[in-house]
């Protein structure tokens, strides 16, 4: 049986469900251990009874480290900050023997059992690279690194814990979102792990990690309920196995904010207007559900200057913009 974790709070509380719904899709025997980052995510999680789940609170998890290291972090560096500590808590407290951390915000559409399976002869530690395409890598890859902490596995083994003891004990001293002295959030901490780690494995599998700084690099099709890309230049053909819909913020103008990087039709239409009705019909399930529910929009006139004007550009332009179905 394969172990996960992951960590959100009530504004990603659709999306953590989504998660989960699509790992019941793809994997048989699976668990999945959810970090509740606040009071009203826990007491729903533990409402909702979800299978093959373990939920934990706050109350559990957090320690004096942790306590002293939220004063000085916003909520996302904050959670940026715990990643490492939700996978060695896991580790430490559960009887598995290997526990890989998931991004709330990945769905799966194959089995992590292909990526998983890379993890042989000496490995016990996976990584997965960004690969970004050209465009994004002018912007990104200095400040975020050639690693992206969004699926990384840590076997329950002394080397394996020894590199996973170490990154916590780094993120716990340092973990901001600005690049400062070669670092960044968690992230840039990974860099070295392969020169410098003999049992750390970067995946190869390229469905391992599709996201939006990457997409623009491969052609999707759609075969037989399952998605497939095919890598431009050399024709590489693989099975899709998770995307990572990083930035997506719903509006109170009635539109889905997809982020900055430029995002081929197909991956609209094939990724995001599925994934986005979904998140809209959970987010009335749990209106529905749970009186104290209230669904997380972003409304511009509160967010300051900077981002009002980011959003009145891009409503503007229509960059990156789609319509959230009507319910």
């Amino acid at each position: 049986m394969e172990n996960f974790c992951t960590l959100f709070d009530s504004n990603y509380l659709t999306r953590g469900l989504l998660l989960h719904e699509s790992l019941s899709r793809n994997i048989s025997r699976f668990h999945l251990f959810i970090f509740a980052f606040d009071q009203l995510t826990y007491d729903i999680l533990n409402k909702l009874q979800l299978e093959n789940t373990t939920v934990i609170s706050l109350k559990e998890f957090e320690n004096e480290e942790l306590l002293e290291a939220k004063k000085s972090r916003s909520r996302a560096e904050y959670c940026w900050t715990c990643t490492s500590s939700t996978i060695d808590f896991v580790l430490e407290n559960y009887k598995v023997t290997a526990c890989t951390y998931l991004d709330a915000d990945l769905i799966f559409y194959g089995s992590p059992e292909v990526l998983l399976g890379e993890l042989e002869d000496g490995k016990n530690v996976l990584i997965t690279e960004h690969r970004f395409s050209n465009f994004a890598k002018l912007f990104e890859q200095r400040r975020a690194g050639r690693f992206c902490v969004q699926f990384i596995t840590f076997a329950a083994r002394d080397d394996s814990r020894k590199i996973l003891n170490t990154w916590k004990n780094q993120c716990i001293d340092w973990c901001y979102a600005r690049y400062e002295d070669g670092k960044f959030g968690d992230q840039k901490y990974l860099e070295n792990w392969p020169e410098q780690y003999e049992n750390v494995h970067v995946l190869e599998h390229l469905g391992g990690g599709i996201a939006p700084w990457n997409a623009r690099q491969f052609h999707f099709v759609k075969e037989n309920d399952k998605l497939f890309g095919i890598k431009s230049g050399s024709g590489e053909r693989f099975e899709v196995i998770f995307f990572h819909f990083h930035y997506i913020k719903l509006s109170h103008f009635g539109f889905a904010d997809l982020g900055w990087n430029r995002l081929p039709k197909e991956v609209k239409i094939l990724f995001y207007k599925p994934y986005i009705s979904r998140m809209i019909e959970k987010e009335i399930f749990l209106e529905d559900k749970f009186s104290e529910y209230k669904r997380p929009v972003i409304n511009e006139s509160t967010t300051g200057i900077k981002e009002s004007a980011k959003f009145w550009f891009k409503r503007i332009t229509r960059f990156n913009l789609t319509h959230i179905p009507k319910e």
